[in-house]
């Protein structure tokens, strides 16, 4: 029998289930299908009015009702969803009743603007009203119920509370790098012998009005609004910004030796996990690249491996003309001429960028690619960048062997997580 202890002397940290929701659909079978396909989820904006707006189409997960619409709502609704496939692929525990703890990916969670109107609504002022108009509504008790939802502990109580895991959940936001910060989190536990397994997921649903603007007015989407379908295009010359989405990852992750004494079927290793901050800017990258840098190293580095052995690169890749410079710098830095030949692929071309969600979906995806050794293309990719000499995957999958695949999750802030999944324990 293989080790169930890696070179370091550490557990094997295995996945056992996964589970996804994006704008192409709910579950695995349906996602991989339409990825493969190279079909995209992007369209218009109907959940609220868009005239004016510099952008207008989005991922949206318009297929999963949650009235009345909030942030923390939807959120809630997509991860239970994924949660719900990752844990009956992983036959582990019973219903509610998760065996370890929860590691949650959420978007930042604030009071939003239909409430906002309604407690501006019952102030009672006459006038403009002000902050302090709207907190003594509040202070009537009659929106007792917006208390608990719009808290950002509000989503991981309820999952867990739902699903039975062990301990206090762990509600994190590090911005785009959220779910793969989840992830790494849930390795590390079982590394460290705190659990046999983790419930690890990153779950957006903040496709709304006020996070539309706000990244509008950072010039970070595209605002290719008479072909949203064509709007994602990754490491494209004429990349013009991202496209915002919503979704949903979720694996179970366990030490290989708690996997092998259950008889669960071993879908993928969590072989390295790599980090490294970069305060630079609030959206912009080091201009040396030597965080995005790092965060590849760092987690080839954890993983034992070196730049040879990696197969394919799940690339950040998310359309905006400064991240997808700066991340092809980490990687011809890191793996040198290999980068040209390496597969590049990033799912955001279909999906959109899921933001909090990102590193959890794309985890998923990566071992999907890994089970079916195929990679989904990027589309929307007619245009090459010759300043960006990476072999990216151009709008049809392709066929390949796929041993060892690196996920970059780069964000806003600095905030860099790289994770290295394998096929199988070493």
């Amino acid at each position: 029998m293989a080790s169930t202890r890696d070179k370091a002397g550490r557990p094997i940290v295995v996945v056992t289930g996964r589970g996804i929701v994006t704008s192409l659909g709910a579950g695995k079978t349906d996602n991989w299908a339409k990825l493969t396909a190279g079909q995209s989820g992007v369209r218009n904006i109907t959940r609220f009015p868009t005239e004016g707006l510099k952008t207008r189409f989005a991922g949206t997960v318009d297929f999963v009702p949650v009235e009345p619409y909030s942030t923390p709502a939807l959120s809630e609704q997509l991860a239970a969803m994924a949660a719900e496939e990752a844990i009956s692929e992983s036959g582990i525990g019973s219903k509610g009743d998760f065996p370890g703890p929860l590691f949650l990916a959420v978007p930042p969670i604030e009071i939003e603007w239909p409430q906002r109107r309604e407690l501006a609504g019952a102030s009672g002022a006459n006038d403009a009203v002000t902050y302090q108009d709207v907190l003594r509504a509040a202070a009537t008790g009659r929106f007792a119920a917006m208390h608990p939802r719009f808290q950002f502990i509000s989503v991981a109580d309820h999952l867990a509370d739902m699903f039975g895991t062990k301990g206090s959940p762990i509600s994190l936001s590090t911005a785009c790098a959220s779910g793969a910060t989840a992830i790494q989190l849930g390795v590390e536990a079982i590394r460290r012998g705190e659990t046999d397994a983790a419930l690890c997921i990153g779950t957006d649903g903040s496709v709304n009005p006020e996070s539309l603007i706000r990244f509008s007015l950072l010039s970070a989407l595209s605002t290719s609004n008479d072909a949203p379908q064509g709007a994602a295009r990754p490491f494209a010359k004429n990349r013009d910004g991202f496209v915002m989405a919503e979704g949903a990852g979720a694996l179970v992750l366990e030490s290989m030796e708690g996997a092998l004494a259950r008889g669960a079927k071993i879908l993928g290793v969590l072989e390295g996990c790599g980090e490294m901050a970069d305060a630079f800017h609030r959206t912009r990258s080091s201009p040396d690249g030597k965080p995005i840098i790092g965060c590849i190293r760092n987690a080839l580095a954890d993983a034992g491996l070196t730049p040879d052995d990696i197969d394919h690169v799940n690339p950040h890749g998310t359309g905006t003309p400064e991240n997808d410079k700066m991340e092809a710098l980490g990687m011809t830095a890191v793996f040198g001429e290999r980068a040209k030949t390496i597969p590049v692929s990033s799912n955001k071309s279909m999906i959109g960028h899921t933001l909090s969600a990102a590193g959890a979906v794309e985890a998923v995806i990566s071992l999907l690619t890994l089970d079916h050794q195929r990679i989904p293309p990027t589309i929307n990719y007619q245009v090459p960048d010759p300043s960006i000499p990476l072999d990216v995957v151009p709008n049809v999958a392709r066929d390949a062997k796929v041993t060892h695949v690196i996920s970059n999750s780069f964000g806003f802030g600095g905030q860099n997580v790289s994770l290295v999944m394998g096929r199988e324990p070493a």
